[in-house]
């Protein structure tokens, strides 16, 4: 079975941490990425991983402040979210790249798919 499975969101103060975790079940693929979308905004990219070299890439709004890593072994990603801004909010999802053709660093959102049902993380301030 198919599956991909996001945890960990919660609410937080300004300045806080979070540790999201994306299991997936059932399959395996090259490229995973974290995304997010808050109400009435686009979903957009946060961080991406090349599950065979550990290979990452973070949106310029989370560098220095995000952290995407991978168990191998469990077939999950991580994401280390420090620092969090309450322009963090929004619901969190993980997806893995579709086609190889796709570029895993910057390939929009709508390339990606094995789409979880997304954990929430709220920043308040």
């Amino acid at each position: 079975q198919v599956q991909t499975v996001e945890s960990g969101g919660g609410s937080v103060q300004a300045g806080g941490s979070l540790s999201l975790s994306c299991r997936a079940s059932g399959y395996r693929r090259d490229c995973i990425g974290w995304f997010r979308q808050a109400p009435g905004k686009e979903r957009e990219g946060v961080a991406r991983i090349w599950t065979s070299n550990g290979i990452t890439y973070y949106a310029d709004s989370v560098k220095g402040r995000f952290t995407i890593s991978q168990d191998v072994a469990k077939n999950t990603v991580y994401l280390q979210m420090n620092s969090l801004e309450p322009e963090d909010s929004a619901m969190y999802y993980c997806a893995a790249r579709l086609l190889l053709a796709s570029s895993c660093a910057s390939a929009p959102p709508s390339e990606f798919g094995y789409w979880g049902q997304g954990t929430q993380v709220t920043v308040s301030s």
